[in-house]
């Protein structure tokens, strides 16, 4: 039985490099005039109050988008991904925060579709409460590796795919690299963006062979961390392999992830990677960007 609930990490690091990264790229592609469809492999609610009991059992937004709030020297690309949460907080009281879904709904066009995925059962409900009403999104209760694949290659041509898994069972990291390696061979074009935590016991390493078996090309991946692996509670590094990134996504957020590992590093252990995946096989070394 599922039990993973986002709400209690909500606005935590994690999510701060993971709609970072969402923002800069759904906004680089809907500069083309030409449809777009954006699918999600595990959709969440999102949308989340960071005054719930949830959000507030460990306060993990603190560390994350409540240490951006008040900061007036974000560079450009921080900038833009929070004044999308400043717009759910229009009284300049930190209360909500957008999950990936809100962000690519408010980013996206009217000739855009959206296709999100939920399996949780108590996760559903809200998805499409939140969404009620958007004839651009279309929510499927199911499983979301399955379901993307199915969607792809999508009628616009177009896409960006986010697998963004709880990780909450171990199988989770080799579905998750069987499914990209799947879906971009049904749509080799597409931009495909795998969110990991980075976990004790060698899993992220595993995750990347298993990428780099896969035969997939263009790969950039991006890390941040708040503090030394191995120390303090929970998860303390998370990252995103990006596949078909636009060529200025590194240049951009070089400096903006310097900036996060400065700002959200607890005494000052901030550290973070911007790395081009270079090779096809487990014996190539990603050359790092930092």
């Amino acid at each position: 039985m599922l039990s993973y609930r986002h709400g209690y990490h909500a606005g935590n690091h994690a999510d701060v490099l993971k709609h970072l990264v969402l923002t800069r790229l759904l906004t680089y592609l809907a500069r083309k005039d030409k449809p777009l469809r954006y699918i999600e492999s595990h959709a969440g609610p999102g949308l989340y109050r960071l005054d719930s009991p949830q959000a507030q059992q460990n306060l993990e937004y603190d560390g994350g988008i409540g240490r951006l709030w008040d900061r007036r020297d974000l560079p450009a690309a921080i900038e833009a991904y929070l004044g999308l949460v400043r717009a759910l907080n229009p009284d300049g009281n930190l209360r909500h925060y957008p999950g990936s879904p809100w962000i690519a709904r408010q980013l996206l066009r009217p000739v855009d579709r959206l296709v999100l995925h939920e399996l949780h059962s108590s996760e559903i409900g809200p998805l499409r409460d939140n969404f009620a009403g958007d004839r651009r999104v279309q929510v499927i209760e199911g499983d979301g590796y399955r379901g993307l694949v199915a969607a792809l290659p999508p009628r616009e041509r177009r896409g960006l795919v986010l697998l963004d898994p709880a990780y909450e069972v171990k199988s989770d990291y080799r579905q998750v690299a069987e499914t990209l390696a799947l879906a971009h061979r049904r749509f080799a074009t597409g931009v495909y963006v795998l969110w990991y935590p980075v976990v004790e016991g060698g899993r992220r390493d595993d995750l990347e062979r298993a990428i780099a078996r896969s035969g997939i090309p263009r790969i950039q991946r991006y890390e941040l961390g708040v503090r030394p692996a191995g120390q303090g509670p929970g998860m303390g590094t998370s990252g995103l392999m990006v596949v078909n990134a636009p060529w200025v996504l590194m240049d951009e957020l070089r400096p903006a992830l310097a900036y996060l590992a400065d700002v959200l590093g607890e005494l000052g252990a901030g550290h973070f990677k911007a790395e081009e995946m270079i090779g096809t096989s487990p014996a190539d070394q990603p050359r790092s960007t930092r």
